[in-house]
């Protein structure tokens, strides 16, 4: 089964001055209990903007202490399972997402998760897309809050980081300090509204340490191939630092010359957007595992 670790256990931002909520050996499951993004504060949707304290968005549960883990090398974060509560969240309202110019009111919509559907009006539902928003360790320096993104992971809200997906993360501080939150039932590329379905849930992860390797930003695998996730002020600059770092990946592990990886990248490699409403940007570099094979790439790691 694993640890638990539940939601009271929390934190805004991911630091290395976070005190460990829990320590674990490499290898370790853990089923990680999170609020909303909202810290579980809208209960209806009768709820006035004024009453919502928002200094408490984005908690991510954690920090999980991973005793192998030291500056230099990767956590290996495999999501076994995402266990989802039975009604989620939706807002959006003047200057909130990309269409907020044109938004006067705001709006909360509860949404109920029945039968692996999410029925979002009564004539219209579809199947979850179950998803973690944020994830991601201690970042090389200072504290970088839950609702951000960057190299050490955080609020990514990348649509590939669901059940079965597995997270690789460099490890910038002692034990990495591990946390998860912002899960949705549903959230689509871009996440443009601001929010997605925001769901409290109990997630279960397995940690463990890879040594010997180092990465400069997160990756995600599944079953049919992988991507670099990049975050950068501007959708433009987080696409090409996705690119390059693919690019790099694959020169340093093929017979492929940088102008071959180019040719091919530009032939099969899908550049994809995560969210374009966090105070940076995220874009993707996806490549899937066939083309890996036919390099002689059996694993990622």
């Amino acid at each position: 089964m694993g640890k638990l670790l539940t939601k009271e256990s929390y934190v805004y931002a991911m630091s290395a001055n976070n005190e460990p909520a829990l320590r674990v050996s490499s290898g370790s499951k853990v089923i990680v209990e999170t609020y909303d993004c909202f810290l579980n504060q809208i209960k209806d949707e009768d709820t006035v903007y004024s009453s919502i304290d928002w200094n408490q968005i984005n908690p991510a549960t954690g920090p999980i202490y991973v005793e192998e883990a030291e500056p230099g090398d990767i956590l290996k974060v495999k999501i076994e399972n995402i266990e989802l509560a039975e009604e989620g969240t939706m807002v959006t309202g003047p200057g909130l997402g990309v269409l907020g110019n044109k938004v006067s009111d705001f709006l909360i919509k509860k949404v109920k998760v029945e039968n692996e559907k999410v029925i979002f009006r009564e004539d219209v539902s579809f199947p979850l897309r179950k998803m973690i928003g944020v994830i991601g360790v201690a970042p090389k320096e200072g504290a970088i809050n839950c609702g951000t993104p960057g190299d050490h992971g955080g609020n990514m809200d990348t649509t590939l980081i669901t059940d079965g997906a597995t997270l690789y993360f460099p490890v910038f501080q002692q034990g990495a300090l591990f946390s998860l939150g912002d899960v949705h039932a549903a959230m689509g590329d871009g996440e443009v509204g601001v929010s997605g379905i925001e769901i409290p849930a109990k997630v279960t992860v397995q940690l463990s340490v890879i040594k010997g390797k180092e990465i400069k930003t997160p990756i995600v695998e599944n079953e049919h191939g992988f991507a670099f996730i990049v975050s950068k002020p501007t959708l433009d600059e987080a696409a090409d630092a996705a690119v390059d770092e693919m690019a790099s990946y694959l020169v340093e592990r093929t017979q492929l010359s940088l102008n071959e990886v180019i040719l091919l990248l530009s032939a099969v490699g899908d550049v994809q957007v995560s969210q374009i409403v966090d105070p940076l940007k995220t874009a993707r570099m996806y490549l899937s595992k066939s083309i890996l094979r036919q390099l002689n790439i059996k694993e990622i790691f």
